[in-house]
């Protein structure tokens, strides 16, 4: 497509830290504290010191038209966390800047973008903490919950280690799930990646939800799923730092406000026989963010076109 060849193909791809060298020495780490993660420290109040750094990124990766759609379903959820009810978010994972993004364009909606974004606490894995100092200046700058995924155990080959990390993971993931129902009806909204992890276009394991999805839908009474459409910041093996920053037009799409129980028992009452109800209630989640991207990639497409005309007649 001509569009995506000229605004997308035609720019310089270069690392984060080739890109923003200047803004990256700039940023510090504001909670040293917070990088190893134990029972007392999983839940992790945003800090906005280096916000302002991460916006200008942000701002200047981010072309024209990029926004959050159907906003009203996310002001209902609001709404009803604000009334006490427990309210998820289920969001699709390509990057790093998925959070960053949303979050700098909730705060450019008036009024009441900066109230969501607030009231929104990521469910993060512990490695965003604890593997790079670098990752820890962006992570710490938004409000998030730290979990022990069990797939970081799946690598300890050590007997005697492997003993020792699932010990900490318990510990971990049972003083986070104690903090999630302490905050899950005092009008904070969870957001949570179903793949737990982001997509990665060599491993198509990346794509697939993970059972724990059914555990949260058990356990909240609302939920959003939001479909990310475009990208900022491409995964590169290795350091985050690696990853690729991208101009690109980025969508935000929300589906209605579902029941989460309604939408629970629908899919565990469909399950195939002979397949695990929680997996095929999360591959539903999955499917259903699918097609909401496909939908979401059409209108995208049709506007980066409108962009791509605009900048021939400037040229």
């Amino acid at each position: 497509m001509a569009y995506y060849h000229m605004i997308i193909m035609q720019q310089k791809l270069r690392p984060l830290m080739e890109q923003y060298p200047d803004i990256l020495r700039q940023m510090k780490v504001y909670r040293p504290e917070n990088r190893r993660i134990t029972p007392e420290n999983v839940f992790q109040e945003g800090h906005r010191g280096n916000r302002p750094l991460i916006d200008a990124m942000v701002e200047d990766l981010l072309l024209p038209g990029s926004r959050v759609r159907n906003l009203e379903h996310l002001i209902e959820l609001y709404n009803l966390a604000q009334k006490g009810k427990s309210c998820l978010i289920l969001m699709e994972h390509y990057s790093n800047f998925d959070v960053v993004a949303l979050y700098y364009l909730l705060e450019q909606i008036p009024e009441i973008g900066r109230s969501i974004a607030d009231s929104i606490v990521s469910i993060a894995g512990m490695k965003l903490n604890e593997d790079e100092e670098g990752v820890l200046k962006f992570t710490e700058c938004y409000t998030r919950l730290v979990i022990y995924p069990s797939r970081g155990l799946q690598s300890i080959e050590d007997p005697e280690l492997r003993a020792k990390e699932e010990q900490r993971s318990k510990e971990i993931n049972i003083a986070s799930m104690r903090t999630m129902v302490r905050l899950k009806n005092n009008g904070r909204m969870f957001l949570v990646f179903p793949s737990g992890t982001r997509f990665r276009s060599w491993d198509k394991s990346s794509r697939k939800g993970v059972k724990e999805v059914d555990t949260y839908l058990k356990s909240f009474d609302y939920m959003v799923m939001i479909a990310a459409n475009g990208n900022i910041l491409h995964v590169n093996p290795g350091l985050m730092m690696n990853d690729v920053a991208a101009r690109d037009l980025m969508y935000f799409s929300s589906s209605p406000v579902y029941s989460c129980s309604g939408f629970r028992e629908r899919f565990r009452e469909e399950t195939p026989e002979g397949e695990d109800p929680k997996q095929y209630v999360a591959d539903m989640v999955m499917h259903e963010l699918e097609a909401m991207h496909e939908s979401a990639e059409k209108e995208r497409e049709r506007e980066l076109e409108e962009l791509e005309k605009t900048a021939e007649k400037q040229d």
